[in-house]
């Protein structure tokens, strides 16, 4: 299909910003990031490993490059769990592609985006995570390694609250 035969995505009112959100194994434990204090999104809270999908990256290959940078972890069993649609504003928003993969080591790298730590999923920090983060890792570890992807929609409210509504 040729680039012409994909419409002109610019009359299209709603577009996506595609991001990736990685959860990275070792035996059973799971990698999680504390983001720096000084970072604009997620500062001083736990969150899986991600970012940005950068020009000409698939989205596995920029699974693979985020955990890369942020940990120096090499990973296997990279597959994708879900996706998530999160309407920022009424024209655009994020599409989170959600990973999970294995850990060949536990030594990490120390990580300009915050503190890195193993955990076990029982586990957690009870307090100072990504909102949706106890949700998504539990949809990640509860499936079969044959289940297709979930699919959700995130949306803020009048009061900015989250509302997460998952695809049966």
């Amino acid at each position: 299909m040729k680039r012409e035969d994909q419409g002109d995505v610019r009359l299209h009112p709603y577009r996506l910003v595609a991001r990736t959100l990685c959860f990275v194994f070792h035996s059973e434990d799971v990698l999680l990031l504390r983001g720096a204090p000084a970072k604009r999104l997620w500062a001083n809270l736990y969150n899986g490993i991600g970012g940005h999908v950068e020009r000409g990256e698939d989205v596995a290959s920029a699974a693979r490059r985020e955990i890369r940078e942020e940990t120096g972890l090499e990973v296997d069993r990279l597959r994708l769990r879900g996706v998530v649609t999160i309407d920022v504003e009424p024209s655009w928003g994020i599409g989170l592609y959600v990973f999970a993969a294995d850990a060949r080591g536990r030594e990490l790298a120390p990580s300009p985006d915050g503190e890195l730590g193993w955990f076990s999923p029982t586990d957690l920090p009870a307090s100072d995570v990504v909102e949706d983060l106890p949700t998504l890792l539990h949809k990640v570890i509860s499936a079969a390694p044959s289940d297709p992807p979930f699919c959700a929609h995130y949306r803020f409210d009048s009061d900015n609250r989250l509302t997460a509504h998952f695809s049966a």
